[in-house]
């Protein structure tokens, strides 16, 4: 075989080889804080003036008065011709809060609610016992992210 025949060869082998391969995909490098997420529903936010959570999972517990932000949706303001598309943020009524965890896993939680309303006076106490959730929103090849969330409103706290 000459020169031309084995570089032929060798080019259609290479070829073969990388079509095999599946192309290595890019996972996003996004820090992740494992924790809970509380959200008071706009209907009972006027009534909060402050919230403690208690959240225990595996035996180990944390408890921490949360820093309540105003909450907001993303509202889409369209596509130029050009496809440059944007979204603004407008308040949603909601307040939002995290409670930081050492660590979070698909076991069983127990989540305690407190805190004071805006006149002064206890909120309810209340506990919810929910699972979070794990899923592959980057694809499987990124790993599983495991959340935790739970909304407020006057009934009381559910997962979010």
């Amino acid at each position: 075989m000459g020169r031309i025949g084995f570089a032929l060869t060798l080019a259609g082998t290479v070829a073969l080889l990388t079509g095999c391969y599946p192309e290595p995909v890019a996972c996003p490098a996004i820090a992740r804080v494992t924790g809970v997420s509380v959200s008071v529903a706009a209907s009972y936010a006027g009534e909060v003036g402050s919230l403690r959570l208690k959240a225990c999972q595996d035996g180990s517990c944390t408890e921490k008065e949360l820093v309540l932000h105003p909450g907001s949706v993303a509202v889409d303001q369209g596509c130029s011709p050009e496809g440059v598309c944007s979204a603004t943020s407008s308040p949603d009524g909601t307040l939002q809060g995290f409670l930081e965890l050492p660590a979070l896993s698909e076991a069983p939680m127990d989540a305690t609610v407190s805190g004071t309303s805006t006149a002064g006076a206890a909120l309810p106490v209340r506990t919810l016992t929910f699972t979070p959730k794990g899923d592959y929103p980057f694809g499987e090849q990124c790993g599983r992210i495991i959340t935790a969330a739970v909304v407020l409103d006057a009934a009381g706290p559910r997962q979010g």
